[in-house]
Formats: C-alpha cells, structure tokens, sequence
C-alpha cells in the first residue's frame, strides 16, 4: 500500500500496522528532512505529488517487490507540504517471513518510488533562494535487482 500524507508520519502506527504472526522479520526505512544538499545549507522542504499516479505506479512497485522478495506485508508513505529539518519525509516499512526478504524489498521500495512516483520535491535554502531539485543519484539506485 502506498499513501501520500500532508501530516507528519506516525512511524510507530505504521509498524504496528504490519505485525503479523507468520513475520519473523521487519525493516524500515526513513528519509528525514536534513540541512544540506551539494554544498547548500537546507532550511526545509517543500513536496508535491500527483497522487493518482502516485497510487496507480506505487501499487505496481509494491507488486514488484513481492514478486522479486516474497513478503508479508509492506507499507509506503510519503509527505506532502512544507516539512522542516528532521521531519519523516518518507517511510516504507516490510513483514517477510525472513530477514533477508524485508531488507531487500525495502530496498527495492524505496529504488524504485524515487525514480517512478511523480512526487517533486523543492528545496528552501538558508540564504532565501530556493530550487526544485532533480535527483541523479536516485536513477543510479534504481531498477534494483
């Protein structure tokens, strides 16, 4: 399941969202708001989505993993609006009988929304400038195998 939020991510609801009996493992991923990028100092973020395709392009990723890392359960959320330093700007959490299949279908998760999902994100700078940003390293991480 994928979401888009506008209020700060609850991490702790989440996780308890995917307790399973049948899991023997669960991992995480956060992405959190910090205060620089390529040699800017970062005051906050800005995130928009169109939710539609988000939904539609995310249910095929989740679908990926699974297909890839058989897993119990996996959630996605991302955030929307202003978010400041240190807010949870994306979760992804996943249950899978195994560890090794919750690492790497996070991994695979998170790859593949960077890339795939139409959510921008605009940085404010300290200075009063800010910049949409488009992410290079995120294309070089995707398509994970």
């Amino acid at each position: 399941m994928i979401e888009v939020a506008d209020a700060p991510i609850d991490t702790a609801a989440l996780q308890r969202s995917l307790e399973n009996p049948a899991a023997g493992g669960y991992c995480a991923f956060e992405g959190w708001v910090r205060n620089e990028n390529e040699g800017h100092a970062v005051e906050r973020l800005e995130y928009e989505a169109y939710e539609p395709l988000v939904a539609v392009e995310g249910e095929k990723v989740i679908a990926e993993a699974r297909e890839r890392f058989p897993f119990l359960e996996a959630r996605c959320v991302h955030r929307v609006g202003l978010l400041e330093l240190g807010e949870c700007a994306v979760w992804i959490g996943v249950a899978s009988k195994h560890r090794d299949e919750a690492f790497k279908a996070c991994r695979y998760i998170i790859d593949e929304i960077k890339v795939r999902l139409p959510i921008w994100k605009k940085e404010h700078y300290a200075d009063g400038d800010s910049g949409w940003v488009n992410c290079e390293r995120c294309a070089q991480h995707g398509n994970a195998k």
